[in-house]
């Protein structure tokens, strides 16, 4: 990963920023149309490019503290960022994203397999949980760039298991998260803790906190 950041360092000029206005142009019309007008283009690696073994997919999203939030409302509020198929793909749009540390307010960044909202009632996510892991403030971006790294890599080795990651900006504190599908499967919920200690080499003492969606729901 970090070897093919450098060789794509040269892929970000101007014309690139206009395309990339003409897509959001695009997707914001193609966004008005009604739902079976619109047929999305797969998105594919590039030639000569390192494919990932899954489509992955960036989302934003920030919210007013102290406003209770419905999944209505939280679904309104999240924002998809893009998608991409490969390595090179990938650093394209991490290139240009802000640094978890550097957002303000209650903010999140999600990375989720493409077709999985970053949601806990989505299908993929239903009967499953997180870990969560509470960083004091001024480690979130190297944290959540190993986490994802980690992800994109397939350093987990739990089959398909693996949903998505989530870093969160609050005031006193930063938390990141990596979500499962299934919360009974306690050898791969230890599996995913034990892989997180060592990508994130967290002190031994480092509090830990697994919980299923469901209670997260109640």
């Amino acid at each position: 990963f970090i070897r093919l950041k450098d060789d794509d360092s040269g892929d970000h000029d101007q014309n690139e920023e206009n395309n990339t206005q003409k897509d959001s142009e695009k997707e914001k019309n193609d966004r008005e149309k009604p739902q079976s007008a619109t047929k999305r283009k797969a998105v594919v690696p590039g030639p000569a490019e390192h494919p990932l073994q899954y489509n992955y997919t960036f989302w934003y999203s920030r919210r007013t503290p102290g406003r209770p939030t419905s999944s209505q409302s939280y679904e309104q509020n999240i924002k998809q960022i893009g998608t991409f198929a490969s390595v090179e793909q990938f650093w394209r749009f991490y290139s240009h994203m802000v640094r978890p540390g550097d957002l303000t307010g209650h903010s999140d960044f999600h990375l989720f397999k493409e077709g999985i909202k970053p949601m806990w009632e989505d299908d993929a996510n239903k009967n499953g949980g997180k870990w969560i892991i509470r960083l004091r403030k001024g480690l979130a971006s190297r944290c959540w760039e190993n986490l994802i790294l980690a992800m994109l890599g397939e350093q987990f080795m739990v089959g398909e298991e693996i949903c998505g990651a989530v870093v969160s900006v609050r005031f006193q504190e930063d938390i990141i998260s990596i979500w499962n599908k299934t919360a009974s499967d306690q050898a791969t919920t230890a599996r995913i803790r034990d892989t997180l200690r060592r990508v994130l080499n967290l002190p031994p003492n480092t509090i830990m906190e697994y919980k299923t969606h469901t209670d997260s729901i109640k």
